[in-house]
């Protein structure tokens, strides 16, 4: 698989947990220890393990890829996923914002991606309720009175 496609696929595995403001950056032209960062935000500790291992899992799962590296505390705020020439970031929104990889590497081309482009954040999802119930309203009969 080639790196550009594997960073799609990262993104699109961490949309798979709802992750929010997935960032594909290109970054063969500015660094020289890998092609491409994707960039990926969760809500919570949890939400961040969610998003790991769904990347993880799927990519060894189905194309036997293991990670390099996989640093940071998973229970914390901030993983990195190693692939070589593809590194993820998934973080929280508050350390994402603190730390600015986007603004740092703002040289980088960002990658259109097939999903949706960061819009789940601020989103609240449809939700679909029964129609309701139509009542017969009894109909008064008007009383003549002469």
């Amino acid at each position: 698989m080639e790196s550009k496609q594997l960073a799609q696929l990262c993104g699109e595995l961490a949309d798979n947990k709802k992750a929010e403001n997935i960032l594909v950056l290109d970054v063969r032209k500015l660094s020289s220890i890998t092609d491409f960062f994707v960039i990926v935000s969760g809500t919570s500790s949890p939400h961040l393990r969610a998003i790991v291992s769904e990347i993880d899992d799927k990519l060894r799962a189905d194309h036997e890829l293991r990670p390099r590296a996989l640093d940071g505390n998973i229970n914390g705020d901030w993983v990195v996923l190693d692939y070589f020439d593809v590194i993820v970031h998934v973080m929280r929104a508050e350390v994402r914002e603190r730390y600015d990889l986007e603004g740092l590497w703002g040289d980088a081309p960002q990658l259109k991606q097939s999903i949706k482009p960061n819009v789940r954040a601020g989103i609240k999802p449809s939700v679909k309720h029964a129609p309701k119930r139509k009542t017969k309203v009894a109909k008064k009969k008007a009383s003549k009175t002469e």
